[in-house]
């Protein structure tokens, strides 16, 4: 993303916003804890909290050049691609590195969770995508 403009800003769901569009026992992390991980990545410039279930104001308050999202949403027509075009932007899509979600990290706890236990530890399978 940052190899497409000068400046990057990330825009992180507030908790309340992630509470709203991922259910009651989400997210997992507070919205402190990521902005701070966020932030702490070297190409990122600026981070910025919305409370709102999308981007919307946000960019029509920082009117990007370019907002950037990742290939998870290709096909799909962004609630805030208008307010990027509105704005004299464009919408880029790029390819995501890995696919490790939030979700998909607390799926496989619960799934590690199931499995039996022998002395307190529980053997992974390697269908989990675990090296030994």
């Amino acid at each position: 993303a940052k190899m497409l403009g000068d400046v990057l800003v990330v825009g992180i769901n507030s908790d309340r916003s992630a509470r709203r569009l991922k259910g009651k026992h989400r997210p997992i992390n507070t919205e402190q804890d990521r902005m701070a991980l966020v932030a702490a990545l070297e190409p990122v410039d600026y981070v910025v909290l919305f409370d709102e279930d999308t981007p919307v104001e946000a960019i029509r308050a920082l009117r990007p050049d370019v907002h950037v999202k990742g290939g998870d949403y290709a096909g799909q027509e962004l609630p805030e691609a208008e307010a990027v075009r509105e704005g004299g932007g464009r919408v880029e899509i790029v390819p995501l590195i890995g696919r490790q979600s939030t979700s998909d990290v607390i799926d496989r706890i619960l799934h590690l969770a199931a499995l039996p236990q022998r002395n307190g530890m529980v053997e992974v399978p390697t269908a989990m995508g675990v090296e030994r």
